[in-house]
């Protein structure tokens, strides 16, 4: 859950591990509960990912980097539509018809989004914040994943400050729920 180092290490790290969820999933046989407990392990870690990131990275890109408003809306409403489609997702069966189709729409969103991370806003974090913030940032996002929720809430507000209020209490309901069926296990 957490990798070390600056924000942008710890979430290039989740990044990878998002990605290595993708590949073993595209491994898996097709209906396979080993595709449930793959899509399953995917949605908690973008989950997790998603809230630490709202509750720290993008407040710091609007407080930070020039036009990080509109930077960050932008980010925000990605993370919209990725918590859509695993709410879908969550509610499907590996054998699904639909099963296979939201994790394309899925992949195809979460690359989008990584790879403008990646490429525009790291490096303008690089750039435009101080290296301890940046580390700050890092531990601050590790601890945010620690009790953040692990199933998609796209009717939770995005709003960092009421995020950090309600991410806890979502989170051990989640973990709860999961310890009880078995899910991430």
């Amino acid at each position: 859950m957490g990798h070390g180092g600056d924000v942008i290490a710890e979430l290039t790290s989740d990044h990878r591990e998002v990605d290595e969820l993708f590949e073993q999933l595209d491994n898996a046989m097709p209906g396979s509960e080993r595709r449930k407990q793959l899509a399953d392990a995917l949605t908690i870690e973008l989950v997790r990912h998603s809230v630490a990131e709202e509750q720290h990275l993008y407040p710091a890109v609007r407080e930070h980097l020039d036009g990080g408003d509109a930077i960050a809306d932008r980010e925000v409403a990605d993370h919209a539509r990725v918590e859509n489609l695993l709410k879908d997702l969550e509610e499907r069966d590996a054998d699904d018809t639909d099963f296979d189709r939201l994790v394309r729409e899925l992949r195809t969103e979460v690359t989008a989004h990584v790879a403008d991370e990646e490429h525009n806003l790291f490096p303008q974090l690089r750039e435009g914040v101080h290296s301890y913030l940046l580390e700050s940032l890092g531990e601050k996002v590790r601890e945010a994943k620690k009790t953040a929720p692990t199933r998609p809430h796209p009717s939770a507000p995005d709003n960092p400050a009421i995020s950090k209020l309600l991410a806890p209490g979502l989170g051990l309901a989640d973990r709860a729920r999961d310890y009880v069926t078995g899910r991430g296990q």
